[in-house]
């Protein structure tokens, strides 16, 4: 039985639009990469820093895609320009496309953030018919989609938040909400214009999430 081929799946803001790109050949391995960022603070007296969770990192999948005409005779960059051009601006989305890599059972959805290219066979004429690409895809979800998929037990509801010490309101809202950059929800709800200055021991609303 001949082994399923893999799939890049393109999201080009417009379902006429949207295209299917099939490898050639199946890589023979791919390598995931996912982190977390943390802001390490140092405390006098401890042995180590406290490390106060941020955000997490885009996760990053790597793989080779291996491409051969010879047999045809053809130039091989036929092919390796349509893993090559969703680098490239989309006119209607002012940015490269969100792409999907499908094989078997990793559906891995994100953007392409790298593509080098390396040719090894040629014609006489010089045109080429061997290549290999390395490829490097960053994972790519909207807000919605992961406030959807992170469990939250405090930004479904309001409740009250006692300031400590060198505490800031990004601070606040990585710990409830899982994304520092959701502070200015929390500015907001308590009329704060300089978040800057923020009183040690003020008990603040810390807003529930729509």
């Amino acid at each position: 039985m001949a082994l399923k081929k893999a799939l890049i799946l393109v999201d080009r803001g417009n379902k006429s639009k949207n295209e299917q790109i099939e490898v050639l050949f199946n890589p023979s391995e791919y390598g995931l990469e996912t982190s977390n960022h943390y802001n390490w603070q140092k405390v006098p007296g401890l042995s180590m820093p406290i490390g106060q969770f941020v955000t997490g990192n885009t996760s990053t999948l790597t793989f080779d895609l291996f491409f051969d005409t010879y047999e045809k005779q053809t130039d091989v960059r036929e092919y390796t320009r349509k893993i090559s051009g969703l680098l490239d601006v989309e006119k209607e989305l002012h940015a490269p496309p969100v792409c999907r890599f499908v094989w078997g059972s990793l559906d891995f959805k994100g953007i392409v953030q790298k593509v080098t290219q390396t040719f090894t066979m040629f014609l006489d004429t010089g045109i080429p018919v061997r290549a290999k690409l390395k490829v490097t895809f960053n994972s790519w979800y909207t807000k919605k989609e992961q406030l959807q998929t992170i469990p939250r037990h405090s930004a479904d509801r309001t409740k009250q938040k006692m300031l400590k010490q060198g505490e800031e309101l990004w601070m606040v809202a990585a710990e409830e909400y899982q994304d520092p950059t959701l502070w200015r929800e929390i500015a907001k709800a308590n009329r704060i214009d300089n978040p800057a200055r923020l009183q040690t021991g003020r008990s603040i609303t810390v807003p529930r999430l729509d």
